[in-house]
Parts: structure tokens; C-alpha cells; sequence
């Protein structure tokens, strides 16, 4: 089969994948905070769509900043002195989605920064936490990555190497 009739629908098979993975999404937001009430989803939206699963409280006090790297909202405030070079975060999963286009693709959250600049969005190859768990997080800092379809990321760390510090027991 020729690439081009390839190229579309596994562009749209990865597009339907990623779904879950969008920042936009309230079930991300509901982690923010261990008071926050669980997100539901729209009532037209299928079962299994990672949207509809209930979010998880994810307790966000007491993470310390990485020795020598940066917390969330510092990334997001530094993104333009960041981008292309390598930064370390240490925060907690608060969402996964795996084995997207070969990847792991992880919402990480250290407490730090207001609503649109709290929560990392990771892209990795390695270890695949669990939600909850509290990992230190290596990675090359990207901007403005589109993956078609509104699922746009202004910041994103790709090629992360991401070990697992502590795990939840969620």
C-alpha cells in the first residue's frame, strides 16, 4: 500500500489515542488539588474514552524541587530560555496514557503554578509510573508541539528519561 493511504489513518488512529492526553481535558485539572471534586464527562462521550474515567486524587503538598532543576511553573515561565535544552523535574503523575505512536505520554503536577501552567506534560519511551507516584523526570523542553486535531501543547518535555522516587499506593 502505498505511504500516502498509510499516512491518514494512522494519523487519525494516534489523533483518537491521544485524546486522552490533552491538557484541555477537566479529568487532568480534577488532580490540581486534594480537595478537588472528581471531573465527569460529557454525557455524549463514549465509556471508554479516557476523558470518562474518574479522576483520581492525586495529593500534591510536599514535593521538593529537584536539586539542581526546576518545578513546573518554572518551566512554563522560563519555556523560551528553555527550549531545546534538557531540564529536570521532579513532581507526581497525576494521568497516563500508554503506548501511544510507542510512547508513554504522563501529566506531571509538583503543586507549583496557577491554572494553564501546573501541569507537564511528558512524552517518554522508559518507565511507565503509575498515577500517584513520584518521580524525577529528565527530558528536552519543546514548544508549541501540534498534534493536529486541538491538541496542542505550548510546553512539553519529549525524550524524557523518568525514574520512579517513591510509589503510590493509589
Amino acid at each position: 500500500m502505498p505511504k500516502s493511504k498509510i499516512g491518514t489513518p494512522l494519523a487519525l488512529a494516534v489523533l483518537v489515542a491521544l485524546a486522552g492526553c490533552s491538557k484541555k481535558e477537566p479529568a487532568a485539572d480534577a488532580a490540581k488539588t486534594p480537595d478537588a471534586p472528581a471531573a465527569t464527562a460529557p454525557a455524549q462521550m463514549p465509556a471508554d474514552h479516557p476523558a470518562a474515567r474518574p479522576a483520581v486524587k492525586v495529593d500534591l503538598t510536599g514535593i521538593a524541587k529537584a536539586e539542581g532543576g526546576k518545578t513546573v511553573a518554572d518551566v512554563f515561565a522560563e519555556k523560551d530560555a528553555l527550549a531545546g535544552h534538557r531540564v529536570t523535574v521532579r513532581g507526581k503523575v497525576v494521568k497516563v496514557n500508554a503506548n501511544i505512536m510507542g510512547t508513554n505520554w504522563l501529566h506531571v503536577r509538583d503543586g507549583s503554578g496557577a491554572e494553564g501552567t501546573n501541569d507537564l506534560t511528558v512524552k517518554t519511551a522508559g518507565t511507565l509510573p503509575g498515577v500517584g507516584d513520584t518521580v524525577l523526570v529528565t527530558g528536552t523542553v519543546a514548544l508549541n508541539k501540534d498534534f493536529g486535531m486541538g491538541y496542542t501543547y505550548d510546553v512539553i518535555v519529549e525524550d524524557a528519561a523518568v525514574t520512579v522516587e517513591a510509589a503510590s499506593e493509589l
